[in-house]
């Protein structure tokens, strides 16, 4: 059985698509939630935002994707007592353990950065020292941990679910895939294209639109469990199949161009908008956009990356633990610039560039080899102790049952 390289290399690859995203939002001026703000009050004058407006919409949507097909195979191999009982180590562990063992260090900065962005720093300084600040910065410290948090949910509700239908909805999808084979390709690809589009918009809408101000809804919106939870299931339902994946891959440059096309659109219509706004997310046109830049990636990936090299396999192994480390150097970095150097902002840019795309590697490769650290922060067991995580799931092994 060989290994489904492009899914490794999509993982990782986006990984480096969430560093670089984090980078430029850190500095934004669009009004996104948890950045430091930019150098100007117009929000239409930082070209660099470009990057949220072509990332954001569908980058967060593969991962969950590419983790329902990696389930798929993992539960074709493993018991489903024992496939959860490793997601929870490798998920929810570091999703809170961690938070007191590392990613306070990012909640105290996170809470710094949230004065610098209503205008009171220091804001952290008001709690009194001691367990409660600990606490609270500890709780402040998620940060990109909400993905694995909500993965570890996600798990959880899929157990319940194939555990109801027993893989009569699997077989099912399979039916209907025999069904059209004899249509011509191009109507296939449009059914695809359209039913996907439909479940992904459906998906959107279980944002609220307007969300009343320091509430629950906001953190709903933030974590945006029915917009993620659609592409996990159609990963796994879906996706996980040969003959979807090949056919795809021989539509990877017709995909691509639409998918640039509707980035450009979307970017140019809505320049200067909040692009994690619950309305903006929620728009078909968004939507189409996301769905077309997943299909796109799955089969550029599928067709031209199916191949591991050194450098990927090694990225293969690490970038889940890039991942969980990287935005403590984001927030840390990224506030003592702005705030105290006279750098010009293209040197702010360039240095956290460079720092969270290397430090991230090194702050890992060390957190591993510390006994206990590597347990609660990466989600790595005593048993292997040198199987580095991925953001997904280890076992992405092709598999020859019920591949319909």
């Amino acid at each position: 059985m060989n290994r489904k390289h492009f899914l490794d290399n999509i993982r990782w690859v986006t990984v480096l698509l969430v560093l670089l995203y984090h980078v430029v939002y850190f500095y934004n001026n669009k009004g996104v939630f948890g950045g430091i703000g930019g150098w100007v009050d117009d929000p239409k004058a930082q070209p660099q935002d470009v990057v949220m407006y072509l990332l954001y919409p569908w980058f967060m949507m593969l991962l969950f994707l590419v983790a329902g097909i990696s389930s798929r195979y993992a539960l074709g191999k493993s018991a489903t007592g024992q496939w959860f009982k490793k997601r929870t180590r490798q998920l929810l562990v570091p999703a809170t353990i961690g938070l007191f063992v590392f990613q306070w260090m990012t909640g105290y900065f996170n809470t710094q950065i949230a004065g610098v962005a209503q205008g009171i720093p220091n804001q952290i300084a008001s709690i009194p020292a001691g367990p409660i600040r600990y606490m609270a910065c500890a709780f402040s410290g998620i940060g990109p941990l909400w993905f694995i948090q909500e993965l570890w949910v996600f798990c959880l509700l899929l157990i319940i679910i194939i555990a109801i239908e027993r893989d009569r909805l699997y077989n099912a999808v399979g039916r209907l895939l025999q069904s059209t084979r004899g249509w011509s390709k191009p109507c296939r690809l449009a059914l695809l294209l359209m039913v996907g589009f439909l479940l992904i918009w459906a998906g959107a809408q279980g944002s609220i639109p307007h969300p009343a101000e320091h509430s629950a809804q906001g953190l709903w919106n933030l974590y945006r469990p029915a917009a993620y939870f659609v592409p996990f299931l159609m990963g796994y339902y879906l996706f996980s199949r040969d003959n979807v994946q090949r056919f795809l891959s021989r539509y990877a440059y017709w995909l691509l161009v639409p998918a640039v096309a509707a980035g450009v659109a979307l970017t140019l219509a809505t320049w200067g908008e909040d692009n994690t706004a619950p309305l903006y997310l929620m728009h078909w046109s968004t939507n189409l956009f996301a769905w077309l830049a997943i299909l796109a990636m799955l089969a550029c990936f599928k067709a031209l990356a199916d191949r591991t090299t050194p450098f990927a396999s090694y990225m293969t192994r690490s970038s889940y633990g890039i991942y969980i480390v990287h935005y403590l150097i984001i927030a840390a970095l990224g506030y003592m610039l702005k705030l105290y150097t006279p750098l010009p902002p293209v040197a702010d840019y360039l240095i956290l560039l460079v720092a969270v795309f290397t430090l991230s590697s090194i702050l890992y490769e060390l957190l591993r080899r510390i006994p206990f650290v590597r347990w609660a922060v990466l989600g790595i067991g005593k048993s292997n102790q040198n199987n580095q995580n991925n953001l997904s799931t280890q076992n992405t092994q092709s598999t020859p049952t019920n591949q319909q």
